[in-house]
């Protein structure tokens, strides 16, 4: 019989980078505040977490990145001019992102790479399993990614990783997995990791994507890396040293996705995500639809 372990319910958002590919619109804006059609992309990130059943949500912070909290805060002023224009609709719509979720916050003083700001979270999340999202990466509601993941942990514990097959010149821009089939299709063994090789020594062409499920065992050997790549405290290297030793935090998996995801981390990709998300909505797609076979007729 599979051994069932703990469930979590908590989820790290880190959001403390400066957004520098988004330079001059992030000088005073965060980069996770950016409209995605209509929502803060932090927003899709935060709803995908609550779908999985994680509703405790850590957010690592810092400077200027107040406006984070106040969107996932009430704002009475706003609430209450709506509701005398009895615009219940756009009410609705400033409430949710409100009632989604317990919100925590914490600030990451020195931004010293993704391994750092993981390790913020540790007084937060305790000893239990949790999750991590970056806000680069938006999961289609209808991919359930994070869901699934957490299910293999629950089967098999340790961590789990999300990877993603990409062509082999695309290697360098990601973490790298060296892996090993299991008996589920969608779930491999993970006996390597490697922060953005060159793809001559790439050991695959499985990319580690925004989603992780991470074992508390993670935050002591965080504490003892050293700066890698970047001179950053990579999470990457951390992983690694749990490839290496699974008795020190259990096995690592990945879980392979298919799905459809949405990349808002350079401008093209971000641009091509408004494009593929407006194109989807009821309320939008079939009249910008037509704008835009029609512009890129006009335009060929």
């Amino acid at each position: 019989m599979t051994e069932l372990h703990p469930r979590i319910s908590k989820a790290v958002i880190p959001a403390a980078g400066l957004g520098t590919r988004f330079l001059p619109a992030t000088k005073a804006t965060p980069k996770e505040m950016l409209p995605v059609v209509d929502k803060p992309a932090i927003q899709y990130v935060v709803e995908e977490a609550v779908s999985a059943g994680l509703d405790d949500v850590l957010m690592i912070t810092g400077r200027n990145k107040r406006p984070l909290e106040d969107h996932f805060d009430r704002n009475y002023e706003l609430e209450s001019a709506l509701q005398k224009k009895g615009d219940a609709g756009r009410l609705a719509k400033v409430q949710e992102s409100s009632d989604l979720a317990t919100m925590h916050y914490v600030r990451q003083g020195d931004p010293r790479g993704l391994g750092h700001a993981v390790l913020c979270a540790a007084p937060h999340v305790g000893q239990e399993p949790f999750a991590v999202l970056l806000g680069d990466d938006l999961i289609d509601p209808r991919d359930p990614l994070l869901a699934r993941m957490v299910d293999v942990q629950e089967q098999r514990g340790g961590s789990v990783i999300a990877l993603m097959e990409v062509e082999p010149s695309q290697i360098h821009l990601y973490g790298c997995a060296a892996v090993e089939a299991t008996e589920d299709g969608d779930v491999v063994k993970i006996t390597g990791l490697v922060e953005k090789p060159d793809p001559a020594d790439a050991p695959s062409n499985y990319a580690i994507i925004g989603r992780y499920v991470l074992d508390p065992a993670i935050f002591e050997i965080l504490r003892r890396t050293e700066p890698g790549r970047g001179g950053e405290i990579q999470l990457t290297d951390a992983l690694q040293q749990l490839t290496d030793d699974e008795k020190a935090g259990g096995p690592v998996h990945g879980v392979v996705f298919k799905g459809r995801r949405y990349d808002t981390g350079d401008r093209g990709d971000y641009l091509r995500a408004i494009v593929r998300l407006a194109c989807e909505r009821e309320d939008l797609g079939p009249d910008f639809r037509a704008w835009l076979r029609s512009y890129v007729t006009e335009e060929m």
